[in-house]
């Protein structure tokens, strides 16, 4: 028994390091995932490629950070620059286990990192795209469900109904803009998007996270404005970042603030 307890916080760490050390490579992953899921494009079974001389990449072309500072953020066949996308989602992913790391530790925190590394994923696809794809939506929705099943079975009727909540209000919400301002104002993707939020967080915690979201928008968009950035009444955001964001932030921080 006290050999067991001292093994536990030796086990809670070697979780947390994996989970850090594998970030970059999950990051790298998701890189490929953003730029080729929107466009249908073979995920896994492509080999990567430069995108402006075509150039076949190498091994020592795709270690996540590491190549693209030493090849100074410039491709090493034609030196064209490869901008900071790769490397952002890359330090992106790695920061969820970092963030993880303050409130879970052991199986706990790659639980966190699945969750934040899918709406990751989902953030930056409609940052660049204004999509939110279903087949990363809806098998997030099973995802939560099966995940509260199989931990927390007595919650599994609130989260159905919060899977069930956050789609239906988010169409009505929709359905509502549409009908005042004749145009759209919130896609099906972020129903779906809050329609998974509902199915990891609960019913009960879906204030919190379109809430959460909301507050998170009106700062970005006046951010934009302090930096010199028009808006006017057709401007738009796209609103899955902050739904994704509130999510993984309710889904780590909500138990402490109730």
């Amino acid at each position: 028994m006290f050999g067991s307890e001292l093994l536990q916080p030796v086990a809670a760490g070697a979780a947390t390091w994996s989970a850090l050390l594998a970030a970059p490579f999950v990051g790298s992953f998701l890189g490929v995932l953003v730029r080729r899921l929107p466009d249908g494009l073979p995920i896994a079974w492509s080999r990567s490629r430069c995108e402006w001389c075509g150039a076949a990449l190498r091994a020592g072309d795709l270690m996540p950070l590491y190549s693209w500072l030493a090849a100074g953020g410039r491709c090493r066949y034609c030196a064209h620059s490869l901008g900071w996308f790769y490397p952002g989602i890359e330090l992106a992913a790695i920061a969820v286990p970092l963030t993880a790391a303050i409130v879970d530790h052991g199986g706990e925190i790659w639980l966190d990192c699945l969750l934040g590394w899918w709406l990751l994923a989902l953030a930056w696809i409609d940052i660049r795209r204004w999509l939110l794809p279903d087949p990363l939506t809806l098998p997030l929705v099973i995802a939560g469900l099966v995940v509260t099943a199989t931990l927390d079975p007595a919650r599994l009727t609130e989260n159905a109904l919060g899977a069930a909540t956050g789609y239906l209000s988010l169409r009505v919400v929709a359905s509502l803009y549409r009908v005042l301002r004749g145009r759209e104002g919130l896609g099906r993707g972020d129903a779906k998007l809050l329609a998974a939020s509902g199915a990891w967080v609960g019913a009960g915690a879906l204030p919190q996270v379109v809430l959460g979201a909301a507050v998170m928008g009106l700062f970005a968009a006046s951010c934009l404005q302090l930096a010199g950035i028009r808006l006017h009444a057709r401007s738009a955001l796209p609103f899955g970042p902050f739904l994704a964001l509130a999510t993984w932030l309710v889904w780590l921080f909500g138990p402490f603030l109730v």
